[in-house]
């Protein structure tokens, strides 16, 4: 049997952690900083957890971890 192929989009937006969750960038961070309030640039700092739901589609792309 041939080996899967790892999409190359999704190994270069997400990470998996040791737990098995899914981490990504947060939303809304590339550009147009000037219209958002400070509160919502505060709370999108860093990284964060996917939902199940969104981890378990990316988790298909990415057969190897």
């Amino acid at each position: 049997m041939p080996k899967m192929k790892t999409k190359s989009s999704a190994k270069k937006r997400f990470k998996i952690t040791g737990t098995g969750k899914v981490r990504a960038s947060q939303a809304g961070k590339q550009h147009g900083m000037i219209k958002r309030t400070n509160k919502q640039l505060r709370n999108q700092r860093g990284t964060t957890i996917l939902s199940d739901q969104d981890a378990r589609i990316v988790k298909k792309f990415m057969p190897y971890g």
